[in-house]
């Protein structure tokens, strides 16, 4: 019955192939002997797993899940269900729970910094001021109570300022939002009528800009020593 159980590795995660007819005890002695044997070639690498063949309820898997921990150095990410090529159906489903588990770890460590690119449909809340190391595509939703630097691509909507701080301000190396939102002062882009004009005009002087709330509206400047001198933090 040692072919119950076989583990097959891709560069992302595991496939772990059960026997139909294989009772759940024998199941689990043979992940926990597998496992083991194999716990230094695994190492501490994060990995997502699908389990396949015979199929298991959300307890069995969770304690096939808890024997992989306790015999091997390897952390399981995230379940997923195969439906595609396996490694690159890995691939995916372990960048989006590596990313979910940064956004998520940001509230909880107070942290001031995030380093990825946010794509449509994620969203990032801070209490603090936030630096983002990336991009933040279009769909994508960025909140700080303080102000916003994006080292990358600002594509997406922003709202800095969030608890009422007036002197916030967004930067971003691309600025190009569909919305800017300062405390309670919002701004859009142009719509489809200026759209075209605006667009190629900022081609022309594609360069870090700044957004900043001055006497109830939100202005749009280069960066420059003159402008950050006025910021008021």
């Amino acid at each position: 019955m040692n072919n119950a159980v076989v583990i097959k590795g891709t560069t992302y995660g595991f496939s772990v192939y059960v026997d139909e007819q294989a009772e759940f005890a024998t199941i689990c002695e043979l992940v926990k002997e597998k496992f083991k044997e194999s716990a230094k070639f695994f190492g501490a690498a994060k990995m997502a797993i699908s389990f396949e063949g015979k199929r298991l309820s959300d307890e069995e898997q969770r304690e096939l899940l808890n024997i992989i921990a306790a015999n091997s150095e390897v952390q399981i990410v995230c379940v997923i269900e195969k439906n595609g090529e396996t490694e690159e159906l890995h691939r995916r489903s372990l960048e989006d729970c590596i990313q979910e588990q940064q956004l998520q770890a940001l509230d909880s460590s107070n942290g001031q910094f995030y380093k990825g690119n946010l794509r449509s449909g994620q969203v990032l809340e801070t209490e603090t001021s936030i630096i983002i190391v990336g991009d933040v595509n279009q769909g994508a939703t960025v909140t700080s109570k303080g102000n916003i630097i994006v080292l990358g691509a600002l594509l997406g909507n922003v709202y800095a300022g969030a608890g009422g701080n007036e002197n916030a301000f967004v930067l971003a190396l691309e600025l190009d939002p569909v919305q800017i939102r300062i405390a309670d002062t919002i701004a859009r882009a142009p719509d489809k009528v200026g759209k075209a004009l605006w667009k190629r005009e900022k081609e022309k002087t594609k360069e870090p800009k700044i957004a900043f709330r001055s006497g109830g509206n939100i202005f749009i400047e280069p960066v420059s020593r003159t402008v950050l001198n006025d910021i008021k933090l």
